[in-house]
């Protein structure tokens, strides 16, 4: 006795043709070699000219059943087709599945409209951003002062340990090696010209006005900016941002004004240090190499370095701090709640504040070209 639920397929003969389907097209159904090759066949044997298909008899059909009609329907449906109405929505999402398309790759040039005004806007809306972090901080900084007894301190204080006296270590490491490295070199030079008196002057200008603050900020930016920016991005995936807007604390008066004041304070007092110790370091350079005495060093080192210069040193220190912590918290607020931007938040932030203070320290150099000298 043959199974009433097996699936059918007729094609009825004629001058107007149809295909009537009967059973249940389900997988379980279908599962049968002989069944599936069969109704492959007679679904190949449909004649082009066929009027309607009925496929209201059919008790049972999922997405292997549905999938077969389509594909001999050529992937659209008939103009003619009678169809159970809880039928309808399996062809449906196989018609929508059908219509999507993998986008084609680019074939723009790299120098196309697009490709140049993508980067210009992602730029344009981190000058925005920055712009604007600049004026909170701004009206926070005034808040602050009308009402001292009420602001962060706590904060400022955590963050000056954690950015100045924690990295005190690592600057004085590089700051002595970077000395004697200097020295080492200035010497071998100034010894076959004769010119051995004038290290002190080489060693005291390069490191008081430029190497002591430029060593120290990279220093920093590397290793307190980015632990700020992750930070902030931690922040942003724990959701503990949205919290503290909820609970009505400011993002800029608890998170970022800190993290500024703590590195304006902190970056002069390491550009100090970094310029006592990279002295000391060319100073035993100087001893080894030339045989000049520590004693003729400090002897002559307030004359060779005019005292502007320790001022501009510090002035660097006070404006590289602040962009520094600035740089990262504008990268931290902006990583998305995922890991990955987290990763590529950080690096890009260490990068761009890098970058910022060699700019502002040419700026620097261009400004006071006439002081100190």
């Amino acid at each position: 006795m043959p199974n009433e639920q097996a699936p059918t397929l007729t094609i009825s003969k004629g001058p107007h043709p149809a295909v009537a389907a009967a059973g249940r097209w389900q997988v379980h159904a279908l599962a049968d070699p002989a069944v599936i090759k069969q109704l492959t066949a007679d679904l190949r044997s449909v004649p082009a000219n066929v009027a309607a298909w009925d496929l209201s008899q059919i008790s049972g059909l999922d997405h292997i059943g549905a999938q077969l009609f389509w594909n001999a329907w050529g992937k659209s449906r008939p103009q003619q087709l009678a169809l159970a109405p809880s039928h309808e929505e399996v062809f449906s999402r196989i018609e929508q599945a059908g219509a999507l398309e993998l986008p084609e790759p680019s074939t723009r040039p790299w120098y196309s409209l697009q490709g140049i005004a993508l980067p210009l806007h992602t730029f344009s809306g981190h000058l925005a951003s920055f712009v604007g972090l600049i004026g909170q901080l701004t009206l926070d900084l005034g808040t602050f002062l009308k009402r001292p007894l009420r602001g962060p301190w706590k904060e400022i204080s955590a963050n000056v340990f954690h950015i100045g006296y924690q990295a005190l270590g690592i600057t004085a490491l590089v700051g002595f090696l970077i000395g004697v490295v200097l020295s080492y070199l200035s010497a071998q030079q100034l010894h076959t010209f004769g010119g051995d008196i004038y290290l002190v002057n080489i060693l005291g200008m390069s490191i008081v006005r430029e190497l002591g603050p430029l060593l120290a900020a990279i220093l920093v930016a590397g290793r307190s900016g980015s632990a700020i920016t992750a930070q902030l991005g931690v922040m942003r995936v724990t959701e503990e941002l949205d919290a503290m807007l909820v609970m009505g604390m400011p993002h800029g008066f608890r998170l970022i004004m800190p993290r500024v004041i703590a590195l304006a304070i902190s970056m002069p007092l390491l550009v100090v240090w970094t310029d006592a110790i990279a002295l000391l370091g060319g100073m035993a350079a100087a001893k080894m190499e030339l045989g000049l005495s520590a004693t003729y060093f400090l002897q002559e080192l307030p004359g060779a370095v005019p005292l502007p210069n320790y001022w501009i040193g510090l002035g660097k220190g006070v404006v590289f701090g602040g962009l520094i912590a600035l740089v990262a918290c504008h990268f931290g607020l902006r990583i998305k709640p995922n890991t990955e931007s987290l990763g590529q938040g950080t690096t890009l932030s260490v990068v761009t504040a890098i970058t910022v203070v060699i700019l502002a320290d040419a700026v620097f150099a261009i400004v006071f070209k006439g002081v100190g000298f």
